[in-house]
Formats: structure tokens, C-alpha cells, sequence
């Protein structure tokens, strides 16, 4: 994998999968606990529907947090000096490398879970170098409006992991089980409860009006659902000033919906959604 390294100086390890003639390039922002390796399907229908990826394995993740933490996988999640902050400011350097490779096309931000938190963040502070953003598993940013908590409680009962909170595909938990790169340990434990804090926020007011966003998740999401959602659209509209805030809710999908039983459906309305704004006639 190529790599870059932070002000930190981590190496930040990277792939892209690019297309010919390109419709838009999408960056996409894994969530906390993972790798940009349990994202295939959903780069294969982005490349199939003319849209480059590139995604980067985050601070303490997959094959950076590999090489940082000297192979030791069970530090796998830690982000190491800087915390949060350098994680995110890691994200935003990695914008700027696709935007060297990739200048003429527009740039789609698409974060999920974590990821879409850090992306919240990064469209408040750098509205300007994003043609859309996309959320998915994501939540309004509030102590009320966001669970801190234990997220398998409500699904302990349905399967034998901790993480049945992840989708209803009775495959998706045991497989993030199995993978030698991914962790269950709670992201308050991985962070501290200082970075932690660091997440919570709202939109910032006056954001670019024209500036589209698309909210996906599931509405048996413990992380958020549907109200905590609702809220984030709602701010968005009334905060920020966004003309373009689409919000769809998949009835009982839980937080991956990318990884869900209805994938396919919500890889379709990714693709609609996109095409509707970037695709050329």
C-alpha cells in the first residue's frame, strides 16, 4: 500500500481504485475498530458505477495502526500521539493527496460510523474543498442525541458476539469476530474520555448552500437511529443553511447498512443519489 506520513510522523497506509473517465472520486472514511479492507463491495459498485475510491487505513487502524503499533494487534484502535486531533487532521492531509491526484473531479466525502463523525467535523472546518457528503451510521453529535454507551445491549440477546448491533446478517458479527484487524473494544475506552468529548459538536452555521448531503442509516442504529438523525438533517437545513439534505432510514437495519441485508438496496441509492448530481448526460 502507498503511504504518506503525518505531522506526527505516522505512516498513514492508502489505496485507491480508480476508473477510467471517472464520473467523481469518493473518499471514503472507515469507522472506529476497522479497515478499509471490509469495504469491497461497496468500492466494486462505486467503480462499476464510474466513481474512483480512495480510502486510507486511519491513525492506530488496519495496516497503519499494523506498522505503528510494531504488529502488535491487540493495540489495534490506540491512536497513538496526537489522539484525535492528529487522526483527523491525518483524514484531511489525505484529502489533499487525492485532490493532487485527482484535480478535475469532483470530491465526495463518505464517512461512516467514526468516520462520518470525523467528516462532520472536517465539513465544518473545510466546507469549501467538498462537492458532497454522505453519512451513513452516523448521528447528531450531542450527549442526548448520541449513544456513549454500551451499543450491544439492545442485541446481546440475538447472537453470540458483542457486536450483533452491527447488521442483521447473521454472517456480518462473526466475521468482524474473525478478522485479525478489526477490534470490539468501545471507542471510549480506545480513545479516553477527552478525545472522545472531541467528537461532540453541530453543524456550523452558514455552511456553502448548494453543498449536498446525503444521510443513511438504519432505524435500529444504536449508535443514533432515526430521531438522532432527523436531527442531524434538520440542522443541517436550519443551522447550516443547506438546500440539498437527503435523509433516508432503512426500517430495522442496524449500524452498517452498507453491510446489511438490504446492501444492495442501499448501494443502489448511494448510486442514484450520486448520479443525480455528478453524472453527465
Amino acid at each position: 500500500m502507498p503511504t504518506f506520513t503525518d505531522d506526527h510522523g505516522v505512516r498513514i497506509h492508502y489505496q485507491s481504485w480508480r476508473v477510467p473517465d471517472a464520473t467523481a472520486v469518493v473518499q471514503l472514511v472507515h469507522g472506529v475498530g476497522e479497515h478499509i479492507g471490509r469495504y469491497t463491495e461497496l468500492i466494486e459498485a462505486l467503480n462499476d458505477a464510474g466513481y474512483s475510491v480512495w480510502a486510507d487505513d486511519h491513525r492506530g487502524h488496519g495496516q497503519t495502526g499494523f506498522e505503528q503499533h510494531g504488529g502488535d494487534l491487540t493495540r489495534l484502535g490506540r491512536l497513538g500521539p496526537g489522539g484525535l486531533r492528529a487522526a483527523i487532521d491525518a483524514v484531511h492531509r489525505f484529502t489533499g493527496v487525492i485532490r493532487e491526484a485527482e484535480p478535475d473531479l469532483p470530491l465526495v466525502l463518505l464517512g461512516h460510523s467514526w468516520g462520518s463523525l470525523m467528516a462532520q467535523i472536517l465539513v465544518n472546518r473545510y466546507p469549501e474543498e467538498f462537492d458532497a457528503v454522505v453519512l451513513t451510521g452516523t448521528a447528531h453529535r450531542t450527549l442526548l442525541d448520541m449513544n456513549g454507551g454500551d451499543l450491544n445491549r439492545r442485541h446481546r440477546h440475538l447472537g453470540p458476539t458483542p457486536v450483533e448491533w452491527l447488521s442483521r446478517d447473521p454472517e456480518v458479527p462473526p466475521a468482524f469476530m474473525a478478522d485479525p484487524y478489526t477490534t470490539e473494544v468501545p471507542l471510549q475506552k480506545l480513545f479516553g474520555y477527552v478525545d472522545s468529548a472531541r467528537l461532540l459538536g453541530r453543524p456550523a452555521r452558514k455552511l456553502p448552500s448548494e453543498l449536498p448531503i446525503l444521510i443513511m442509516v438504519g432505524s435500529d442504529d444504536p449508535l443514533g437511529g432515526t430521531r438522532s438523525a432527523e436531527k442531524l438533517a434538520d440542522s443541517y437545513r436550519r443551522r447550516s443553511g443547506l438546500v440539498d439534505v437527503e435523509l433516508i432510514v432503512y426500517p430495522e437495519a442496524r449500524h452498517e447498512v452498507f453491510n446489511e441485508t438490504n446492501r444492495v438496496e442501499v448501494r443502489a441509492d448511494l448510486i442514484r443519489w450520486l448520479d443525480d448530481r455528478f453524472a453527465v448526460d
